[in-house]
């Protein structure tokens, strides 16, 4: 059963570790270890891998902080979408959900096409069993879509015994790169910023790093999605956000370094690029820790790796559908999409949709002998964290929107330097990944793929945009509940009862 439009998502369902679960499976450590960490040096070939991992956490934290004192007076599951309409207005709001719907839905689908090779090798090694790519992909899309409807807390308990397996296996293959390194013993090398900044492609070859680097976060954001779940949501959404920003920065730029350890800093990118050209790169972590440690610890990396893919499907599944969720409840999608379920209290309309668009994904690229991992993981995983880059830009923006002309209590850190600063460094990631976008996806200067994924997304926030003014010449009432999260029915904006007027949507945009 489900409720009424209007309905709320079950509320003080999670405490802080539970939502760090669910960022940090999003960011999916080992896939990223295994899959764009490997890709940074080979097909980039940047020996500053490491430091842009210190780098991105930096500037993710500065934008953090005037998020996070938004989150203090907004509580959305809307998020970015929520952010922008309260900052920038209604219609920029909904031509951000909209882009936001498409980078979600980009990032979770495209995992369907590489949990095929993830799982691929542990089936094989302990069941003696080949399947078909699909196959495999039809079965963690079961196992999503049904956890999709169940309660909130029941994805998080799966989500942190993941998680927690995943970072211990990360660690101790870590251990063993750095207490047998290769030919140049413990280099520091590729911490060095030279060899980032100074690389021989220049920026475009940056801005390429610094969008994989930025892949590697994503999720950190959606921290606020829960903000309407969580157990005391300013206390839990703080910590949340700054404490997976931490972790998710220590063990990438601590991993992607004992990499170079692996095999000497100059030798990496040579190493890698010698798997790509096969597509076997994302077996590199594996071969080098094989070297090193007992069998035993491959066959666990390899289970575990296939189970990376698993979390962070689940976890994006969950913020996808309550996107979804927050904008049917504000009846800008249809109403059903804002119904919850009675007892679980999790979206049950919007998760059955992104299940159902799953599936098609998979059917279409089953039908059209498409090739998932190229055009379905790397395309849609490069693609999804371009679009959540550009949501954080904006996001940025609305922030010194919001507060411009009431402070609300926040510091100036937080309301002004914060947001402004991030835009700027952010915005400047942007320009130089467009720039680089064709380095990024591995193919030819020129090439369609690599203009046609980024103007998706400014087409589609366009296309929102006019929606909304539509909206707001034939449906006005509909208008005016944009961004007003569960009170929408009432006008009342969902925000602490400190602010004495409403969250800063205008009234007349």
């Amino acid at each position: 059963m489900s409720s009424p439009i209007g309905g709320q998502l079950k509320k003080d369902t999670l405490g802080v570790p539970s939502v760090i679960f669910f960022v940090m499976s999003a960011a999916a450590p080992l896939t990223v270890v295994a899959g764009v960490i490997t890709i940074g040096y080979g097909a980039i070939g940047v020996q500053g891998l490491p430091f842009a991992y210190i780098l991105m956490p930096a500037i993710l934290a500065i934008f953090a902080i005037g998020y996070v004192a938004m989150s203090r007076h907004i509580s959305n599951a809307g998020a970015f979408y929520t952010y922008v309409t309260h900052g920038l207005g209604r219609p920029l709001g909904v031509g951000t959900a909209w882009m936001a719907l498409l980078a979600y839905n980009a990032l979770q689908v495209g995992l369907y096409g590489v949990v095929g090779a993830a799982a691929s090798v542990p089936l094989e090694t302990f069941f003696g069993i080949t399947a078909e790519w699909w196959v495999i992909a039809l079965v963690v899309w079961a196992i999503v879509a049904i956890l999709g409807v169940l309660r909130v807390d029941i994805n998080g308990r799966v989500l942190a015994v993941l998680l927690c397996a995943e970072i211990l296996i990360v660690l101790v293959y870590d251990f063993a790169y750095v207490t047998q390194p290769g030919p140049d013993g413990v280099s520091l090398t590729t911490l060095n910023p030279a060899n980032l900044f100074g690389t021989e492609g220049g920026f475009a070859a940056v801005g390429a790093v610094m969008v994989l680097s930025f892949l590697g976060f994503v999720g950190f954001e959606a921290s606020v999605v829960f903000s309407e779940e969580s157990k005391n949501p300013k206390r839990t959404i703080a910590l949340a956000t700054f404490l997976s920003l931490l972790i998710i920065g220590g063990t990438y730029a601590l991993t992607s370094w004992a990499m170079s350890v692996a095999t000497g800093p100059a030798n990496i990118s040579s190493e890698i690029g010698g798997l790509l050209e096969t597509g076997d790169e994302v077996k590199f972590i594996f071969i080098e820790a094989g070297e090193r440690l007992a069998p035993v610890f491959v066959d666990i990396g390899s289970v575990l790796f296939a189970t990376s893919v698993l979390a962070a499907a689940i976890s994006f599944h969950n913020t996808v559908a309550r996107y979804t969720f927050a904008l049917g409840r504000e009846r800008v999608f249809p109403i059903a999409l804002g119904k919850t379920g009675r007892r679980s209290g999790a979206p049950v309309g919007a998760s059955l949709l992104q299940s159902v668009i799953g599936l098609v994904v998979i059917v279409l690229f089953v039908v059209f002998n498409l090739d998932p991992l190229l055009q379905l993981f790397y395309y849609g995983g490069n693609g999804g964290g371009f679009g959540v880059m550009l949501l954080v830009t904006l996001t940025s923006l609305s922030i010194l929107f919001f507060f411009r002309k009431n402070g609300r209590g926040e510091s100036v850190l937080a309301r002004v330097i914060s947001p402004a600063l991030s835009f700027v460094l952010i915005a400047m990631i942007v320009y130089f990944a467009v720039d680089g976008f064709n380095d990024l996806l591995g193919v030819e200067e020129g090439a369609p793929v690599s203009w046609i994924i980024p103007a998706l997304y400014p087409t589609v926030c366009v296309l929102g945009i006019l929606y909304a003014l539509i909206l707001r010449s034939t449906r006005p009432e509909v208008y005016q509940s944009i961004g007003l999260g569960a009170n929408s029915s009432t006008g009342i904006a969902v925000q602490t009862k400190v602010d004495a007027e409403p969250a800063g949507v205008p009234s007349h945009r």
